[in-house]
């Protein structure tokens, strides 16, 4: 009878209430505050083409792998080889595409190396799932040893195959593949098209070019000073991986897993869950998100580096924690991390449209807005479960 009079009282609960209860609403307060603060200190230059661009491609490489982070979190788990899967999965790629595929299987190309090296960093998520289950290590030590594991490879590999840490000069494979430009490519032309159009009308309407409404407007154009033909082939990468992951957390029987292995493995385990299968799967659900992070890098600058992903793991984690993510596990959403994402991208690039601001502030501004996400969290989680 209590428990109907609880689900009653919440039922009853406004609108305002059921929203602040939410786990993703201090990110969504911080995200707003941060974009009025770089709209007006920018004078608008922040979200004119290339700004918008540029902003938007930063996001997309955050929400990435945050992604693959966060569902690993809520799950109860933390991965740290995420930096390194990326420069191995860089790695592999470019000497792929440079010296041809291993095993006298020939030239490769674009499909032929990502396939490759997919099916190599999945095996190493499955690995690290498997060693974190069947061990009962903490996930902490298990994916730390395989940060300097994965990062020494990539370096010895590079050194020892092309006698250099870096691989440039490839060729531009989005001119005749399909699938290179898929994923390095621009997408979403016709957004820019679009704000053309508007910016046409701003004019016609009497504003001046100088104003803030034409660099939001006129000036996002592909014909003009800046030559912008739309938005970084990670952005629909960005989209795609986001949709999946809330349709698998809203609306499947995986979903209600994740959240039941992340609050409670021994109470999910007795109940049919298949906790160790879960968490496996989460493990190479973020090497997953590592390959396409270093798959677009890859193909839109044609060139590879040991040293790429380095410490994009904390930044993975730090945007899932921001996001609303616990590190206890059990609670986290998709928007959240969303919200995040935007938060720490338009922070961390703020330094190219407000040369006043020194680029050290942003990791003063992480850090803090993380003690601050965490507090937070912890008192969002105690309000819904009572507490406990």
């Amino acid at each position: 009878m209590s428990d109907r009079s609880e689900a009653d009282r919440l039922k009853r609960e406004g609108w305002f209430r059921r929203t602040v209860r939410r786990p993703e609403i201090g990110s969504f307060v911080v995200m707003v505050v941060i974009i009025l603060g770089l709209l007006i200190a920018s004078d608008g230059k922040a979200f004119n083409a290339l700004g918008l661009k540029n902003n938007v491609k930063i996001i997309s490489q955050f929400g990435i792998i945050a992604m693959g982070a966060a569902l690993l979190m809520i799950a109860g788990e933390f991965d740290l080889s995420i930096g390194s899967m990326i420069g191995f999965a860089g790695m592999s790629m470019a000497m792929m595409l440079k010296w041809g595929l291993p095993f006298g299987l020939g030239e490769a190309t674009p499909f032929l190396a990502f396939f490759f090296t997919l099916a190599m960093t999945l095996a190493l998520g499955w690995a690290i799932g498997t060693i974190v289950v069947r061990s009962g290590l903490s996930s902490f030590i298990v994916t730390l040893a395989f940060l300097f594991f994965m990062r020494g490879v990539t370096e010895v590999a590079f050194r020892l195959i092309n006698q250099s840490t870096q691989i440039s000069g490839l060729p531009d494979f989005k001119q005749d593949s399909w699938f290179a430009d898929l994923l390095g490519g621009e997408v979403f032309s016709w957004f820019y098209d679009l704000w053309f159009w508007l910016g046409d009308r701003f004019v016609q309407m009497g504003f001046e070019r100088d104003s803030m409404w034409f660099l939001l407007g006129g000036n996002l154009n592909r014909r003009g000073e800046q030559w912008v033909e739309g938005f970084d082939a990670r952005f629909l990468w960005f989209i795609v991986i986001a949709v999946v992951a809330w349709f698998i957390l809203s609306r499947t029987q995986l979903g209600n897993w994740i959240y039941a292995t992340g609050d409670n493995k021994e109470s999910a385990r007795a109940n049919g869950v298949p906790v160790n299968r879960v968490k496996i799967g989460l493990f190479m659900f973020t090497a997953f998100c590592a390959t396409m992070f270093a798959a677009c890098q890859v193909f839109d600058t044609n060139t590879s580096d040991a040293a790429k992903g380095n410490l994009m793991e904390l930044f993975a984690i730090a945007i899932a924690v921001v996001g609303g993510t616990l590190m206890s596990g059990g609670f986290g959403s998709v928007l959240g991390v969303v919200f995040g994402a935007i938060t720490v991208g338009l922070v961390s690039n703020a330094v190219f449209f407000i040369p006043a601001i020194d680029g050290a502030w942003f990791r003063v501004f992480l850090g803090a807005i993380l003690l601050a996400a965490v507090f937070a969290n912890e008192r969002i989680r105690k309000r819904i479960t009572g507490g406990i």
